[in-house]
């Protein structure tokens, strides 16, 4: 795990983001920051990300990342990520142990393609087989399985003020550390 950086120096600190398979929640969440969004732009340049829709990472500080890896394609996105990112966050649910999409895990793939494009009432249906689409995965992996990750955000997805709290801990040099506050739904 890398440490966290040292105080703000002159030099401003890049991050980027990226989504994989999942919903787009937690950088929903990174948006619902509302106001402290444009702080967060007065401390930092955005690399990749929604804001830019640059899409490819140039080397970068923070990288955060959003979803679960279900295909060929996020397998790449992810390891092109890593290989850019010093430091490396999985945010949310489905990063961290493949969320909602990791409930086709238990299922034969081959089954579930069949009963969802192939089990109907016209004879034309097949399983899609078109080379543009990325190769689905056997199953849906969190990150860690298949780069390393320094840190992880929990929820699903993360509040905007975990995100808040976590971003400028570890850009002001503090150890990121959230209380139960952040993840408390009552």
């Amino acid at each position: 795990m890398n440490a966290p950086f040292p105080p703000r120096a002159k030099k401003r600190l890049k991050i980027a983001t990226a989504t994989l398979g999942g919903c787009f929640g937690c950088h929903m969440s990174l948006l619902d920051m509302d106001e402290r969004f444009l702080d967060l732009a007065k401390l930092v340049d955005f690399d990749r990300s929604p804001l830019t829709d640059l899409k490819h990472c140039g080397p970068c500080d923070i990288g955060l990342i959003e979803g679960a890896v279900c295909n060929a394609e996020n397998v790449h996105v992810l390891r092109e990520f890593r290989a850019q990112c010093r430091t490396l966050i999985a945010v949310g649910a489905c990063a961290i142990n493949g969320g909602l999409p990791a409930q086709r895990n238990p299922l034969d793939l081959s089954d579930l393609m069949r009963k969802v494009y192939c089990d109907r009432v016209d004879d034309t249906a097949q399983i899609p087989d078109d080379p543009e689409l990325p190769l689905m995965l056997d199953k849906v992996y969190p990150i860690h399985e298949i780069v390393r990750i320094d840190y992880l955000i929990p929820g699903c997805p993360p509040s905007a003020d975990a995100l808040w709290k976590f971003l400028t801990d570890l850009i002001e040099g503090r150890t990121p550390r959230l209380d139960y506050a952040h993840f408390r739904f009552d």
